[in-house]
């Protein structure tokens, strides 16, 4: 399944792709709740279900069945309910960050090829600290974007930069987990872009404290979400949890920069719930980034002399795709 959120003239709705068409959620909710022989609001269909992608993943054990019994008799929902479309044609749609409005996000540091990369074009040794365990920062889950034109300040557009990445949304309550069990926790996985201000993030890294001010203005999220079960033939086992085998590129203006596999990954996404848990609750949508990919940014392209200083400017087309998950395409602007 491949949840998405897009603006409507009724603001920002929940959907499920199916093909070139995307199905209202709340409507498929709402319409199940009336042939199960309930009555129904979309006041209690809020309370049942939550609102949007986000409230569809908080309410999965009701949600999921409750959707995927009014998929199978699509043809009984009506073309509209209280005036709201059921479908609508994706190519004229607005696509959103499919949770625009995340709990909380958090950016794991989980290929050794970038770390080491990056390291090495600043003159240092690959640290063994980074095979202890796996390490994140937490970003700023109030600046997600998802694709179209992104607006970035002038401090901000001084070497300004992609990164590569997938992300996990969570999709139970989870504290104090063990790798061998974290993957059920999660919901399905999305395309990530942890934009990157890299003058603004060197300044402040001198601090000896995590990225901030470099994160914080965007990170992009979309074009969907995809459910863990449709990514089953891509997943494979391991003692240290599921390595999922995805290909990943960047292209800018066209030009294919980066390229690799989410199933390079040194720690895998359980590993990283299992740190991240310890002594913590996570919650459902939460969103949880794997690094980023080895070569998947300007900053260590142009280190490796791949590229010849090349940063985005105001006109650059970004557009990052992982297999499955689909291509997650970004303007720059000046803001």
């Amino acid at each position: 399944m491949k949840l998405v959120t897009h603006q409507t003239p009724a603001g920002a709705r929940g959907a499920i792709l199916d093909g070139d068409t995307l199905l209202d959620l709340e409507n498929l909710l709402f319409w199940n709740t009336l042939e199960s022989g309930g009555s129904a609001t979309r006041a209690s269909v809020h309370e049942q279900f939550g609102q949007g992608v986000l409230g569809f993943v908080q309410h999965a054990a009701l949600a999921r069945a409750a959707v995927d019994r009014a998929l199978a008799a699509l043809a009984d929902v009506p073309e509209a309910i209280d005036g709201i479309p059921t479908r609508t044609l994706a190519r004229a749609a607005t696509f959103l960050a499919p949770i625009p409005r995340p709990p909380s996000v958090r950016d794991a540091y989980a290929f050794e090829q970038h770390v080491a990369t990056a390291r090495r074009n600043r003159g240092l040794e690959m640290t063994p600290d980074f095979f202890r365990f796996p390490v994140y920062y937490f970003s700023n889950h109030q600046a997600v974007v998802g694709p179209g034109e992104l607006a970035v300040r002038p401090k901000l557009l001084e070497r300004l930069d992609y990164e590569l990445e997938a992300a996990i949304v969570v999709g139970e309550e989870l504290r104090d987990a063990d790798t061998g069990t974290a993957d059920k926790a999660i919901f399905g996985l999305m395309v990530m872009n942890d934009f990157s201000a890299r003058v603004e993030q060197m300044e402040e890294m001198k601090m000896s404290l995590g990225p901030a001010k470099g994160k914080d203005f965007a990170t992009g999220l979309g074009p969907w979400l995809v459910t863990l079960d449709e990514l089953a033939p891509q997943i494979r086992a391991t003692d240290k949890g599921n390595h999922f085998d995805l290909g990943m590129r960047a292209f800018v203006n066209g030009k294919l920069l980066s390229q690799g596999n989410l199933a390079e990954m040194n720690f895998t996404f359980a590993q990283i719930l299992e740190r991240a848990s310890y002594g913590c609750t996570l919650h459902p949508g939460d969103v949880i980034g794997s690094g980023t990919v080895g070569t998947g940014c300007l900053l260590e392209l142009n280190g490796s002399k791949i590229t010849d200083n090349q940063w985005l400017v105001p006109g650059d087309h970004v557009a990052l795709e992982i297999d499955r998950l689909g291509r997650l395409e970004n303007t720059i602007t000046a803001g």
